[in-house]
């Protein structure tokens, strides 16, 4: 799964834990820093590249449609603010999601999931076709269009294709970085799976080939979001 590196910008000490708090849950965001005045968000912004900004509009000396008026960001913006008449401004400047505090988890994982899409689109391009995997003595050429599932076991993992089976010593963190979440995605501690391979979900559980495989608290709510957002 791609990891997308993200800022907050917020001047409120609980609204700021609040979301930082949600973000540690997000398997595929890093949070790099976080700044309770948007001159310092702008300055390290001018300096810095980050994928996502989760930015407050009321602070003190510049506000948030302030820094985004004053600067071209990059990022991805998610607003967070107490005020709904800002929402149309925010929508005018192509932020990317408006939260209305006080937002929950569910709202918060929508936005941020929307995030996700928008920048996996923006890399798709790029994405590779191929991954090379360390096995015994080789490197192993997988196409990833045709893996199955990359299970765990013990020390190893076990990647699953339509036409062969490879184990190797790299790690989950490892595969996570290597193949897009549009791919391949982790739902379980031990278990990874190709998207477009899934037969069928039922109770906590993903059919793919002959397999059952588990969908676990961790990987629960990012894994759903994504079906949700493909019904």
């Amino acid at each position: 799964m791609d990891r997308y590196t993200c800022i907050i910008i917020e001047d409120e000490p609980l609204a700021l834990k609040r979301t930082s708090d949600f973000v540690s849950k997000i398997p595929f965001l890093n949070l790099i820093d976080t700044f309770d005045n948007a001159i310092n968000g702008l300055f390290y912004l001018k300096s810095n590249k980050v994928d996502l900004l989760f930015l407050d509009i009321n602070m003190d000396e510049l506000s948030g449609i302030e820094l985004l008026e004053s600067s071209k960001i990059e990022s991805q913006v998610i607003i967070t603010t107490a005020y709904q008449e800002y929402a149309l401004k925010g929508y005018e400047l192509n932020v990317t999601d408006y939260l209305l505090k006080p937002f929950t988890f569910d709202r918060f994982l929508k936005a941020v999931t929307k995030a996700q899409e928008n920048l996996a689109n923006r890399n798709s391009d790029s994405q590779p076709d191929f991954i090379f995997v360390k096995t015994e003595y080789r490197l192993e050429k997988i196409m990833l269009n045709e893996i199955v599932y990359i299970e765990g076991m013990r020390d190893y993992r076990r990647i699953h294709t339509v036409n062969k089976k490879v184990m190797t010593l790299q790690n989950f963190s490892e595969f996570e970085k290597l193949i897009p979440s549009s791919i391949v995605c982790r739902v379980h501690k031990s278990y990874m799976v190709a998207l477009n391979k899934i037969v069928s979900i039922e109770r906590n559980r993903i059919k793919i080939a002959d397999q059952l495989i588990p969908i676990s608290e961790t990987y629960k709510e990012v894994f759903y979001q994504f079906v949700r957002n493909r019904l």
